[in-house]
């Protein structure tokens, strides 16, 4: 799976003194990143923020989505089965939307594009706590997963105004951010569905509504007119976005890690609380006290020691490192006996939490200025047709196990699956980097001959 308090009166006050003076930067100079990000102090702080309540609002649902579809349900199975539509329907929405809003924000700009998502994230959540039947709740998913891409977009965000060789911390930093959302969503969503099931959901409903409000009178725009390019189409097709990422240069197999690393991922978020309930008894409020133990530690991780790991570490290194950990941590999941095991391997796998940060700046650093919104968007797009994938994969094998005795080390079959993907991305991700290497040697050795 993948800080403290913002004293908000005081940076929305700050906050609004600097976007008056970066919206003038941007209309006399058509900068670039390095540039962006020294005329720009304030527009990080911003978009975390921004993130930072959107994981909250996304985190409160975790606990009690797959209560609310438990209640349309007639057995355990039926549970995991349903999950699973729920949870595809956001995918494949998500699939199809994603590099289509990427595309827009190329052209529109970043803050049109959140401010879209923040509204159909409201609108999600409040039609899921209206929601009567499966079905509802399908339809639902579907349109909120057209609307919302916006992990995609604040990564192109910080694109715009991070020069290349800060990336990588400053996509440790949004991390941090996840994760901090993903300490106080779940939390928040697990005590408040013990309350009342459709609680959560109005909640979460309401914080999209926040930050739909905060982006439209605080979030300045980080991509100026200078560097903004025509929507097309044909780019915007999920294959065509998918095709063009795998040919970016200096990319290659770290498609197919993030696709392996990505099905892992969206296999355990789709069967982490049906899990944890069905193996050891977690109530909403116990998944949510696990979950924000892992939004903790990729606090800790990638908002604290994210930076000092760059120092030692290259982003190569890191993601290798990373992806063994994560490795492990996944098969020890799927082995745990006991609920208290659970948070010891999310204690642990400390490591894991760099992998996305470390891969995501390597692939955002082969894409030129103009094409972040694209690149970030493919890449988005690439991890929705992997969330596509996990709910047909993890629900379903976990029904298959579904009335085995608690604790019995065979329903933890979707972790051992975690672990082999995994184990699959460490090896193509080692190759990728050995081959990188090689090249990079190679065309030293020629131009030193040349010379």
């Amino acid at each position: 799976m993948t800080a403290t308090a913002i004293p908000r009166e005081r940076r929305a006050e700050s906050a609004a003194l600097d976007f008056q003076t970066t919206e003038t930067h941007v209309q006399t100079d058509p900068p670039e990143p390095s540039t962006v990000a020294a005329q720009r102090p304030a527009a990080m702080r911003f978009i975390m923020l921004t993130v930072l309540i959107d994981m909250m609002a996304i985190g409160v649902i975790v606990p009690p989505l797959p209560s609310l579809v438990g209640s349309f349900s007639a057995s355990k199975a039926d549970q995991a089965f349903g999950y699973s539509a729920v949870v595809f329907a956001f995918g494949i929405a998500n699939f199809f939307g994603s590099p289509i809003l990427g595309a827009l924000s190329d052209r529109y700009g970043r803050r049109p594009v959140l401010l879209l998502g923040f509204c159909g994230l409201a609108l999600n959540f409040f039609a899921t706590a209206l929601s009567t039947a499966l079905w509802m709740l399908i339809a639902v998913r579907l349109v909120g997963g057209a609307m919302q891409a916006n992990a995609a977009v604040a990564n192109a965000y910080v694109a715009d105004i991070t020069p290349p060789e800060q990336r990588a911390r400053r996509f440790g930093m949004l991390g941090a951010m996840f994760g901090l959302g993903f300490i106080l969503g779940p939390a928040l969503g697990g005590w408040l569905g013990d309350i009342d099931l459709h609680l959560p959901f109005f909640v979460a409903g309401s914080l999209a509504l926040v930050n739909l409000v905060y982006g439209y009178f605080v979030l300045p725009e980080s991509l100026p007119p200078e560097r903004r390019h025509p929507f097309e189409w044909r780019k915007a097709n999920p294959l065509t976005s998918l095709k063009a990422l795998a040919q970016l240069k200096g990319v290659g197999l770290l498609v197919a890690v993030v696709a392996c690393t990505g099905l892992a991922q969206f296999i355990l978020y789709s069967t982490w609380v049906l899990y944890t309930t069905f193996k050891f008894g977690w109530t909403m409020r116990d998944n949510g006290a696990s979950l924000a133990v892992v939004g903790l530690m990729s606090v800790l991780v990638q908002g604290v020691l994210l930076g000092r790991l760059l120092k030692r570490f290259s982003p190569q290194r890191l993601a290798l490192i990373g992806l063994v950990s994560s490795t492990l941590a996944y098969a020890l999941y799927g082995a745990s006996t006991e609920g208290w095991m659970m948070y010891a391997v999310i204690v642990v796998n400390l490591l894991g939490f760099t992998v996305a940060a470390s891969i995501q700046s390597i692939i955002s650093s082969a894409a030129d200025a103009r094409t972040q919104g694209q690149t970030m968007g493919s890449v988005s797009s690439l991890n929705s047709l992997m969330a596509v994938g996990g709910p047909l994969i993890g629900p379903p094998l976990l029904a298959m196990v579904s009335d085995l005795p608690h604790g019995d080390w065979r329903i933890g079959a979707p972790f051992y699956v975690c672990a082999a993907l995994q184990l699959a991305g460490l090896l193509l991700a080692w190759l990728h980097f050995r081959g990188a290497r090689r090249a990079r040697l190679a065309a030293q050795a020629a131009a030193g001959t040349n010379a």
